[in-house]
This record gives C-alpha cells, sequence and structure tokens, in this order.
C-alpha cells in the first residue's frame, strides 16, 4: 500500500438485493486479511448481515456505524475483532434504518461518513470495505462520498446489467457534486455458474459492456458460501478449500496486483 497513514476505502454497492454483495464484502476481506492486510468492514447495512456472518451477536452491538455517523462517536470505540487475524468489523444494528430519516435533515448530510472516517481515523487499517445496503439511499451515498473506489457485485443472473445503470448514474453524481476523485474498483461476477448458458452470456455481456472493469475472477454458486454465515464465520474459515474460499483469495489477489499496477 503507498500510503500507510490512510486506508484505502472501498464501498461494496449494488441497490440490487441478493447479489452477493455482504458474502464479497465478509470473505474478500477475510480473504485480503489472509494476504496480510490489516482489513476492516464497516457494516452499513441495517440489517447488520455482515456483522452476524463474523460473529457478533446483535447483543454485544453496544456502539454501532449508526453511532459512528450520527452521534460522531470515534470509529476507534465501535470497531470489534474478529475470529480473524487482520480482520476487524463496524457492526451494524436496525438503528442504521432510521439514519436516512436523520441525514435529510442535516445540510451536511452526504459527508457524515467521510468526516468520520477521517485520516487519523482509519490509520490502524491498510483497506476499509462498506457493506453498503440494497438501495441507493442517503448511505450508500455517503458510503460513496467516503470511498475511493466502489467494487460492485454483479450477480450473473438475467437483467444483472439492467440495474448497473442506476447505479454508473449515481456513481457519476457522487463525482460531480461531493467526490470528485471516486472510481469504479471493478465489477466481480457473483453466483456464477458454469454450467449454465446465463452465465456465461451475463458474462459476456458485462466484458463487452464493461471491459476491464470486470475482473477474471469469478465466483462461483457454491453450498459452503451458503452455510458459512449460519456458523458466524468467512468461508475461508469455514471451509477453507471450497470453491468458493478459493475464489475470494485469487479475487483479492487481483485486486491487490491491480493496485500495485496503478500505483
Amino acid at each position: 500500500m503507498p500510503d500507510h497513514h490512510r486506508a484505502r476505502i472501498i464501498a461494496v454497492a449494488n441497490q440490487k438485493g441478493g447479489v452477493g454483495k455482504t458474502t464479497t464484502a465478509i470473505n474478500l476481506g477475510a480473504a485480503l486479511a489472509l494476504e496480510g492486510q490489516r482489513t476492516l468492514i464497516l457494516d452499513l447495512d441495517p440489517q447488520g448481515n455482515a456483522s452476524t456472518g463474523l460473529g457478533i451477536d446483535s447483543r454485544n452491538r453496544d456502539l454501532t456505524t449508526y453511532d459512528l455517523i450520527l452521534e460522531e462517536t470515534p470509529l476507534s470505540d465501535i470497531v470489534s475483532e474478529t475470529g480473524q487475524e487482520n480482520l476487524w468489523i463496524a457492526p451494524a444494528t436496525t438503528d442504521l434504518s432510521s439514519a436516512d430519516i436523520e441525514l435529510v435533515s442535516n445540510e451536511n448530510r452526504v459527508f457524515m461518513l467521510k468526516d468520520s472516517l477521517s485520516n487519523q481515523a482509519t490509520k490502524e487499517f491498510d483497506i476499509v470495505l462498506i457493506d453498503c445496503p440494497p438501495s441507493l439511499n442517503l448511505l450508500t451515498v455517503n458510503a460513496m462520498v467516503a470511498a475511493d473506489a466502489v467494487l460492485v457485485p454483479l450477480q450473473s443472473e438475467f437483467f444483472a446489467l439492467e440495474g448497473l445503470s442506476q447505479l454508473m448514474l449515481t456513481i457519476r453524481e457522487v463525482r460531480q457534486t461531493a467526490n470528485p476523485g471516486l472510481r469504479i474498483e471493478g465489477i466481480v461476477l457473483t453466483m456464477y455458474d458454469q454450467r449454465n448458458n446465463l452465465s456465461h452470456q451475463v458474462e459476456e455481456d458485462a466484458r463487452e459492456t464493461l471491459g476491464d472493469l470486470v475482473y477474471e475472477t469469478r465466483i462461483p454458486r457454491n453450498v459452503r458460501l451458503s452455510e458459512a454465515p449460519s456458523y458466524a464465520m468467512p468461508v475461508l474459515q469455514y471451509d477453507p478449500m471450497s470453491r468458493g474460499s478459493l475464489a475470494y483469495r485469487d479475487l483479492a489477489q487481483e485486486m491487490l496486483s491491480r493496485e500495485l499496477q496503478s500505483a
């Protein structure tokens, strides 16, 4: 990483639900941690699935990302260790679902998260992955304003590319109004089924439309990936040699090597 005093902040976003966003945040985070990157997953989804999936019991979430954004609680007070070395979580609860309404009346509303993640706040980490809610609401916009880049999980299903245009539009608006440095980290194909013609078609269309933005690594449909959250651990701990684990390890390595090339 070029500058160790400031973490790279990546928003994991797609306004469509069920595309593997939280799965990607958890397991890419775990894979980056295995690569020696001090990684923080910041749960910005009121469902709090990333927090649950990393073993943070909902009863133990006294301070959450709600407090970080709306109460100006320091990040260091919110962060919890996970069961994995180099991996931390800033948890969320359903409290966040009211954050959107509370933010509307604040004139600084799109900068609240950015202010909370100032250089000093994230200096302990190399990478911060923000698990965004499945909508283009004020929380997602806050994540984009705070982020260096957006990583988009794209489900290998019919209509996958249709929802993407709205997301791209939002990214462009954020660039023009609040964060000119925001870029697209990449598009990662999720729930990919090698035997399914539709998966191949979606991949072909995505590569044709988006070119090099689409990662070479594809995340397969994998039972182990679905099972791991119920054991409150990343798939890399639950079944390190599963296809899902190996794919997220490949994705982490591809992301880091892209980073080196662009440095």
